[in-house]
């Protein structure tokens, strides 16, 4: 993000706190609630999003040399990374091709080959078979080129790993990730390591979970005791960047502050965190030194599996900046908390029959348009 456009964007929202104004679309919106209850809405999400979209399966930190590995599930598939012996990224679903049992089942580590621990049938991390015990006697006929691993569309950019689940797929990569490159780039993410991770499953809908985040109406009632009281009342901005992709910003209570003589100097991430909802289900939140990272994995209509991460500049990622980051990772997780347990009630409610829909008000409107991204893709 070049500084014209960084001070255009704190500039917009210090006119709006000025003025006691907010940042408002054109009208109020219904959002029903099949959206986040209904079993045919979310199969067809997974249909038609989370195994069409390009998904971040990690940071490419988390694959730091030749020989890496990691497993993880990415809409519903089992699903290896590996790094080969020339630094290449390659994605495969973790399956063993003679009988289909998971292959891998470290979660991490640094391997040249995997060997199946049902009958020992091997592979190398490009995904080539290589073994079979006894072969000549068991499969004399077999053509080791037709089981190779089943690949994933895969590629490495923006310092993130992004992986299609859907096998022989042909994703436009090049159009997805574009809105991101100079914002990303800005972000140093290629840059970052890994400096503390949390797992979790809550009991919501994913979108509910991503609407939590994109919108300040909130923050002053359900943050009231934590970050609340540092951030201005009910006032953000969103843009859409393309390809479904949003940034929000969400100034602090030091705009206020700022004289308008020295804009040249301001640095937004001084005085605002930066939220980016990367379609569908990533957001980062750039504070001042680091970026907190929300991986959101939908296990069902109403459970979501979390990965909460804090990304720091690698060469920050030491045994004497341990204590910085552990304390900024828990108060990523005591905010993040609040509003989960808020959205878990939620869920709850929706099949009460209190509402048949829910209503975004005019500065709720990024969630609006987050849900259209994502309807705009159904099949039916």
């Amino acid at each position: 993000m070049d500084r014209s456009l960084q001070i255009s964007l704190l500039e917009e929202l210090q006119g709006l706190a000025e003025h006691g104004h907010f940042f408002l679309d054109p009208a109020v919106q219904p959002s029903p609630v099949s959206r986040y209850a209904s079993e045919q809405v979310f199969e067809a999400e997974m249909r038609d999003v989370f195994r069409q979209a390009p998904l971040i399966a990690a940071h490419a930190s988390e694959l730091p040399e030749k020989g890496s590995f990691l497993i993880m599930d990415l809409a519903g598939l089992p699903v290896l990374l590996t790094r080969d012996r020339e630094g290449q990224v390659h994605a495969f679903l973790n399956v063993c091709r003679h009988r289909g049992a998971r292959l891998v089942g470290a979660e991490s580590g640094c391997k040249h080959a995997f060997s199946c621990p049902y009958h020992a049938w091997t592979w190398s991390n490009t995904g080539v078979l290589r073994g079979i015990p006894h072969q000549r006697d068991g499969f004399p006929d077999l053509d080791r080129t037709a089981l190779g691993l089943r690949c994933l569309p895969a590629v490495e950019r923006l310092g993130l790993i992004w992986v299609v689940a859907h096998p022989g797929a042909e994703p436009d990569f090049d159009a997805h990730l574009a809105p991101l490159v100079a914002d990303f780039d800005w972000l140093d993410m290629s840059d970052l390591g890994v400096a503390a991770s949390t797992t979790i499953t809550r009991r919501s809908n994913w979108k509910l979970l991503i609407e939590g985040g994109i919108e300040a109406y909130h923050f002053k009632v359900t943050h009231r005791d934590t970050i609340g009281p540092h951030f201005l009342d009910n006032l953000s901005s969103y843009a859409m960047l393309g390809a479904g992709h949003m940034r929000s910003i969400l100034p602090r209570n030091s705009l206020c502050d700022l004289p308008s003589a020295a804009a040249d100097d301001w640095q937004i991430r001084d005085h605002a965190n930066v939220l980016y909802t990367v379609f569908p289900s990533n957001q980062f939140l750039a504070m001042q030194d680091h970026i907190g990272w929300i991986a959101m994995r939908p296990v069902g209509v109403a459970e979501t599996e979390l990965r909460i991460t804090t990304l720091a500049p690698r060469l920050e990622i030491t045994e004497a900046k341990a204590d910085h980051w552990a304390r900024n990772h828990a108060i990523t997780e005591m905010t993040l908390d609040e509003d989960f347990s808020v959205n878990e009630a939620v869920q709850a409610g929706l099949v009460s029959g209190a509402n048949d829909y829910l209503t975004f008000g005019r500065y709720e409107g990024a969630l609006h348009a987050f849900n259209t991204e994502v309807e705009r893709r159904l099949t039916n």
